[in-house]
């Protein structure tokens, strides 16, 4: 059953888990649970997805009760009204603070995207980066004698596929368990020594004025367990209060 983190007669928000899809892909056909259908059945009515998460991303997921509900609120972002925070585990010392003004070109997948233009021009894309904590553990790795992370607040500004994993590779800090834009060996190192896989990307909230209540709303969602584990193993605060 799927966390529901907020609900109003228009909209509904739930804490989508790492791994899960949102719904259904050409990129893999053989999957048979997506977030769409899950959360139909579960509350017994249709519901409409007026964004998407990546599927190893976790965090605040919006849908809209209505075809109505979700055009205006398709609007807010579309606007730019709304604020999307993210937090995530990152390899090196971060920043800290910067702004990333950096144009990206559209990752296009074979199957997925194949009619779509491949010549399109990259598209602006800009991001504000946080850091929030550093921890240094001393084990030597590559030609370094210790291993560095950061966690990263980031609140992009625009939607572009992959745009907070591809600036953060720009800064040379990647996302940990990112396998196309991350480190890979420094991946294995960190599943092996803290038992955890998956991307470190977590949408922690949602921001906006309600369309039709004009009330701020915010929607956050708890990053669990074993990423608070991780994080008491960093020397970071454990507790989900003090990451809200």
């Amino acid at each position: 059953m799927l966390e529901i983190i907020y609900q109003d007669k228009d909209y509904v928000a739930i804490n989508k888990p790492s791994g899960l899809l949102v719904h259904r892909s050409l990129l893999d056909k053989r999957e048979t649970q997506f977030a769409v259908q899950m959360l139909r059945d579960q509350l017994g009515q249709h519901v409409f997805p007026v964004h998407r998460l990546d599927r190893p991303t976790s965090g605040v997921l919006l849908f809209a009760l209505s075809s109505e509900a979700a055009r205006d609120m398709n609007q807010v972002f579309i606007d730019g009204n709304i604020e999307k925070r993210y937090l995530a585990l990152v390899r090196g010392f971060a920043p800290e603070s910067t702004f990333i003004d950096r144009p990206l070109k559209e990752e296009l997948d074979k199957i997925a995207d194949k009619f779509a233009d491949q010549d399109k021009a990259p598209q602006e894309a800009q991001t504000q980066f946080n850091c929030l904590h550093k921890a240094s553990l001393p084990i030597p790795f590559g030609k370094y004698p210790s291993i560095r992370y950061s966690l990263v607040e980031c609140f992009p500004k625009t939607g572009r596929k992959h745009q907070i994993r591809r600036h953060l590779n720009y800064l040379s800090t990647p996302i940990i368990g990112d396998v196309n834009h991350g480190d890979n060996k420094h991946n294995h190192f960190f599943i092996e020594h803290f038992s955890y896989r998956r991307l470190m990307l977590f949408a922690s909230s949602l921001k906006f004025i309600h369309p039709y209540t004009h009330k701020s709303v915010t929607i956050s969602a708890e990053l669990g367990e074993q990423m608070l584990a991780v994080c008491d193993q960093l020397g970071w605060p454990n507790q989900e209060k003090d990451y809200e």
